[in-house]
């Protein structure tokens, strides 16, 4: 049984589904604090990988050593170009599997040094995990690609596991959604972080109220078609995972 956190949050009974989904927006942010951690950079370079290589061929190694072409398809959203760079020069260095794994294995260590005194991880793991269980994986290979790697069985590693891997789960349902709204990736990236299309490999677009209804109706479907798997807790599962996500943001800062 996982420790005792400090202050654990107030948590009030949320029994709608569309609710409860809004109050689980940090899965996103979790299932990526490891991406640049000093510690994972740390690793990456000891296997010859500065940060953002090892962040393509670690995320995208779970798709095995495919072209760079699948890769940024199933990222989405990054220019091809910047994709076929990193991944190609990576993959000289080290097996995309086997970065797949070591970066899975940093968060893990991150968590097991982070959330070791968290409260109420193993209800939240056993909450996460029921939902992990109930999406249909049809069409989302990223996260299909996680959820075919080992869970941990430590409650820390776990936690920050089903992060990664329900992160990904609404990331490859969200860019379906785009495509069936007739988005271009690029433009819902821009709508999404106008300040990182550069990061991304992109010039600006000139954005319309067309593109900005698109990407709506996106977000619509993406809650749409996450929501079955959400709404196989139980009122005490929800409570779990209410009260766990904030504090497990709070002891990753």
């Amino acid at each position: 049984m996982a420790g005792r956190s400090p202050c654990p949050p107030t948590v009030r009974p949320v029994t709608d589904t569309r609710e409860f989904m809004a109050h689980t927006d940090a899965i996103g942010s979790i299932g990526s604090s490891f991406y640049f951690a000093p510690s994972t950079v740390e690793i990456g370079k000891e296997h010859g990988l500065d940060g953002f290589r090892f962040y393509f061929l670690g995320r995208g190694g779970v798709l095995g050593d495919v072209e760079p072409g699948v890769v940024a398809s199933a990222f989405g959203y990054f220019n091809p170009d910047i994709v076929t760079r990193m991944w190609d020069s990576a993959k000289a260095k080290v097996a995309p599997r086997d970065a797949a794994r070591l970066y899975l294995q940093c968060a893990h260590d991150l968590a097991r040094t982070k959330l070791a005194d968290v409260e109420g991880l193993d209800e939240f793991n056993a909450a996460m995990t029921k939902v992990n269980e109930a999406i249909d994986p049809a069409g989302l290979a990223l996260y299909s690609g996680v959820r075919s790697e080992p869970v941990p069985d430590d409650a820390p590693a776990k936690a920050i596991h089903m992060c990664i891997a329900l992160r990904e789960a609404r990331g490859s349902t969200h860019l379906l959604a785009i495509r069936a709204a007739g988005l271009h990736p690029r433009a819902a990236h821009q709508l999404k972080r106008p300040d990182d299309v550069a990061m991304f490999g992109w010039e600006p677009l000139e954005l319309t109220d067309n593109d900005r209804d698109k990407w709506e109706q996106a977000e619509a479907l993406t809650n749409d078609l996450m929501e079955p798997a959400w709404a196989v807790l139980d009122d005490a599962e929800r409570e779990a995972v209410v009260a766990g996500l904030p504090r497990i943001s709070a002891a990753l800062t």
